[in-house]
């Protein structure tokens, strides 16, 4: 249930960033639910490799480079996808720091405790 939970907050929350940002296509929000399971996937196969390699970034900037980390997880995502387009690598940082707050807040409201 907690995967499920997790990918549907995910999913509200790159709908959300889609309809705040111009920059930002989904042709559905079935579409951001596919975003958010091959971004989920994305996360779990790529994310702990690429922190290791940038551990030295991450330490440096008191780890504020997570973010540029998701940034390229939502753009390696976009390019897989013919229905989700972001329009340049500076507006996909922003909706990554975007989706994460949000992210975040939902979570706290839907899942406390966890």
């Amino acid at each position: 249930m907690g995967i499920i939970t997790n990918i549907l907050l995910l999913s509200i929350s790159i709908f959300l960033v889609s309809k705040m940002m111009s920059s930002i296509h989904l042709k559905s929000f079935w579409t951001a639910v596919v975003v958010a399971i091959v971004y989920s996937i994305a996360d779990i196969l790529l994310f702990w490799l690429l922190v290791i390699i940038s551990m030295p970034l991450i330490i440096i900037s008191f780890g504020l480079f997570v973010f540029i980390l998701n940034a390229f997880l939502l753009w390696l995502t976009d390019q897989l996808l013919d229905d989700f387009e972001i329009e340049s690598f500076g507006a996909t940082i922003v909706a990554s720091f975007i989706i994460t707050v949000i992210n975040l807040v939902l979570g706290w409201i839907f899942l406390p405790g966890v």
